[in-house]
């Protein structure tokens, strides 16, 4: 597992969303996940990094696990946490520390979550992987 904040957070979660996904449903993800973090408080800018960041990773379910996974969305003491899951074949957890050459067709997608969110975490193995975003709210 890869944890890349080590700042504690308290839980007292509360699960604000769960859906499964694949492709033709990202559009409407987005949208389900950003109307329930404005909820949560997010303000504008801050509430369009994690809509972002919640894509990218969403579609890298997509793209590279088999065609979907699953999403909950969480409100924790002060931060909303989204997990995405897969059953993909797994991956070697390496986040880029900076980003892609400008020529490369892919390698964006968790650079740019991990710089969008507070604390990104990754957890893979044969039966697929978890990405776990968080971000504090105001």
């Amino acid at each position: 597992m890869l944890n890349f904040s080590e700042e504690s957070v308290e839980r007292a979660d509360e699960t604000l969303l769960e859906q499964s996904f694949t492709a033709n449903c990202l559009a409407l993800l987005r949208a389900l996940v950003e109307s329930a973090a404005a909820k949560e408080g997010l303000d504008d800018s801050r509430l369009g990094e994690f809509v972002l960041a919640v894509d990218e990773i969403a579609c890298n379910a997509v793209e590279h696990a088999g065609g979907g996974g699953r999403l909950v969305l969480r409100r924790l003491d002060g931060a909303l946490e989204c997990l995405i899951t897969d059953t993909g074949p797994g991956f070697t957890p390496e986040l880029p520390r900076t980003p892609p050459e400008l020529d490369s067709t892919g390698g964006r997608g968790l650079w740019l979550a991990h710089l969008l969110t507070d604390r990104l975490t990754i957890t893979t193995g044969t039966t697929g992987a978890a990405v776990t975003l968080l971000m504090y709210l105001p």
